[in-house]
């Protein structure tokens, strides 16, 4: 038996176990077939601490409860806290995979959430620079991972670092967070240059958290726009939305959950279901850049 039918399988126990265990409605779990090509998304920013790793959670609980089977990469690999924020204890990390001491079937967990998890590793100096190696050993690992997850959600680290610019070079789609803050749209728009002037990535999707109103997360859109159509010309930047600020947030990182899962009335939560559902209705989705395998291709093109 191959990699990808141990996946399949491992997928089928995962599901009934969901069933019985009453976290998913059975029609939700039911639902959860292959949904045409693989979307391939990068979560990104030019500044730390704008709620990018938030925003994967959500998105992800948001689209697993809509019936697509998502996998989170924790692509911050020497910074990882995307276990900490779902509060999960994984036993290994995509460091294993690298060292080849362990497979990704062995590595990629499912969370109690609804859809899985490739951890990272926290405190690992070697893994913030990937080698061609690496690179390679990561393409023949995730090769047989297609016909496993309908949603990809790659949660990239902060900055321009070589791996930020890696695995956005790679990912089909790019969404890139800011909030109400100078140095998130100036680290923004450093982000997007140099994704666009070195690498020649040319569309982009804004999303704007922890904003006030709609208003200001329009005007916070539009000058970002401005600059970006002034100094580059070349991106597109297509606005995605925005996600309000909200107290549930705190609250619920702290208990380590999704604020989704964990207030699902609130505000905010209904905010990530909408943008979660305009991506997965969105009819130009596939215009991106490329599909599943050309995205495997670039990983070894970077």
């Amino acid at each position: 038996m191959d990699q990808a039918s141990r996946l399949r399988m491992i997928m089928g126990d995962q599901k009934r176990d969901f069933l019985s265990g009453g976290a998913l409605p059975r029609d939700v779990m039911d639902s959860a077939a292959p949904q045409g090509p693989v979307r391939v998304i990068s979560v990104t920013s030019g500044k730390g601490g704008v709620g990018k790793t938030n925003v994967v959670g959500n998105l992800a609980y948001a689209m697993s409860r809509m019936g697509r089977r998502v996998l989170i990469l924790d692509a911050d690999l020497g910074l990882a806290n995307m276990d900490v924020l779902l509060g999960v204890n994984p036993r290994y990390t995509i460091q294993h995979v690298l060292s080849g001491e362990k497979n990704l079937e062995e590595v990629i967990l499912r969370t109690p959430s609804g859809f899985s998890l490739l951890p990272a590793a926290s405190g690992i100096q070697e893994l913030t620079e990937l080698d061609h190696s690496q690179r390679l050993l990561l393409l023949n690992e995730f090769e047989d991972f297609e016909d496993s997850f309908d949603v990809f959600l790659i949660d990239t680290g902060a900055g321009i670092s070589s791996n930020v610019m890696y695995f956005n070079f790679a990912a089909m789609e790019k969404i890139v967070v800011v909030t109400n803050e100078p140095a998130s749209l100036t680290d923004a728009y450093a982000l997007i240059k140099i994704l666009t002037k070195k690498y020649r990535q040319k569309r982009y999707r804004i999303l704007v958290n922890a904003a006030r109103s709609a208003g200001e997360a329009e005007r916070i859109y539009r000058h970002l726009s401005r600059v970006v159509d002034r100094y580059l010309s070349s991106p597109s930047l297509d606005y995605l939305g925005w996600v309000p600020y909200d107290e549930h947030v705190p609250k619920a990182v702290r208990r380590q959950q999704t604020v989704s899962e964990l207030y699902p009335d609130s505000r905010v939560s209904r905010s990530f279901a909408e943008i979660a559902e305009r991506m997965l209705e969105s009819e130009d989705a596939f215009d991106f850049e490329g599909d599943i395998k050309f995205f495997w291709r670039r990983l070894l093109r970077f």
